[in-house]
């Protein structure tokens, strides 16, 4: 039986080219709130240290698809990060 060539370009396609918008995507990986964690430290405006970590450089708020924060803590974050900068903590 004879194999067929593979300098074909129609079959050098790559995986990604092949899916569909519709096809379920298999990659996708489960993030998680790295403050709804057990043993997380809890959310207070005087807790510099950690609200330093979701701030720019420029002060502004850092968005929770980048942190990976859950909806709840982004808010509480947000919230605590605005005190500080009233008090002048930040």
């Amino acid at each position: 039986m004879p194999k067929k060539p593979r300098n074909n370009k129609k079959n050098n396609q790559s995986n990604f080219a092949k899916l569909s918008i519709f096809q379920p995507n298999k990659y996708k990986f489960k993030k998680t709130c790295p403050l709804s964690v057990k043993g997380a430290p809890e959310i207070d405006y005087k807790n510099i240290k950690l609200l330093k970590r979701y701030v720019s450089e420029n002060g502004k708020i850092l968005p929770s698809r980048i942190t990976n924060v859950s909806q709840k803590k982004q808010r509480e974050l947000s919230i605590s990060i605005k005190r500080a900068r009233n008090l002048a903590l930040l």
